[in-house]
């Protein structure tokens, strides 16, 4: 026999399910990330870790500083193996940093003479790294930290999985395995680069550079910029996207990891491999350095 239904049961029923429904979908909807709010749990553990709350809350409340999936996806499909490093060996980038070096002769000099650092491998950095300051990037390096640095929530990584194209994309264990060392680095990194925008009186949101993070004509990573960086040409202030304070920069970098004049090959090789992690660049880097000696 059939049930039926009155009315006022009807309401009742729909009104269980109704509830029903809430209680048993809020789970998922707690774990999905609203726009805009990526940046909650990140900016209340700098506040934990000693930053000032209002100026974290003024500054990350920017129009301008925002989650950037797309440009940080690239981070984690990059290999420096796929790099064209013969280009900077050409006719044409030797004479271009011959240029430099005559163009920027005091600075090099003294930077040479102060830090025992030869004024040829000083050139042959900048011009890998920015082309001797005419390619500085174009990412906002706040958004690439801040983004990197917002990984620990799983969420926000499976964003980050999802601008990989399917073609470059690597194994799941090993993008996991990456972000969670990356996500630790970039927080530092951001700590570093709100530290040094701070002391610099620069605002952090105009500060561009690479997909990493790297900036100025050195590609200092923030950490480096707040400990390493010097003031080239006694302005006061150290503005890596100035040529004095990246060749005074570079130089002092090196001398903190054991460059000394006269070193042999195989140490400039080990100290220069600090710089970047490969040694397609730095056996770029030291060709670079003889042609330039002649």
């Amino acid at each position: 026999m059939g049930i039926t239904l009155r009315p006022f049961d009807i309401k009742h029923l729909l009104i269980s399910f109704s509830f029903i429904f809430l209680f048993t979908t809020s789970p998922i909807l707690a774990d999905e990330i609203q726009k805009g709010a990526e940046f909650d749990k990140l900016t209340q553990q700098l506040v934990k870790d000693g930053f000032d709350q209002e100026k974290i809350k003024t500054l990350f409340a920017k129009e301008t500083i925002f989650f950037n999936p797309e440009g940080v996806s690239l981070f984690f499909i990059h290999t420096e193996s796929s790099l064209n490093y013969d280009q900077f060996t050409s006719k044409k980038s030797i004479s271009n940093a011959l240029k430099y070096m005559e163009e920027n002769k005091t600075f090099l000099d003294d930077a040479q003479k102060k830090y025992g650092v030869d004024k040829s491998v000083i050139t042959a950095i900048l011009l890998v790294e920015t082309r001797l300051g005419s390619y500085l990037g174009k990412r906002t390096v706040i958004n690439t930290l801040s983004t990197m640095a917002a990984l620990q929530d799983d969420a926000l990584r499976d964003k980050i999985w999802n601008f990989i194209p399917n073609k470059k994309k690597p194994k799941k264990e090993d993008f996991l395995k990456k972000v969670n060392k990356r996500s630790k680095w970039g927080y530092e990194e951001l700590k570093a680069l709100i530290k040094y925008s701070a002391r610099e009186n620069i605002l952090p949101e105009e500060i561009k550079g690479s997909y990493a993070g790297a900036m100025g004509i050195s590609q200092f990573m923030p950490s480096n910029a707040l400990t390493l960086a010097k003031d080239g040409n006694n302005d006061g202030k150290i503005d890596l996207f100035t040529h004095a304070d990246a060749i005074f920069s570079v130089a002092n970098y090196l001398k903190h990891h054991g460059w000394k004049s006269g070193i042999t090959r195989q140490k400039q090789h080990a100290v220069l491999f600090k710089y970047n992690h490969s040694n397609y660049y730095v056996d770029t880097l030291l060709k670079i350095s003889d042609k330039l000696k002649g």
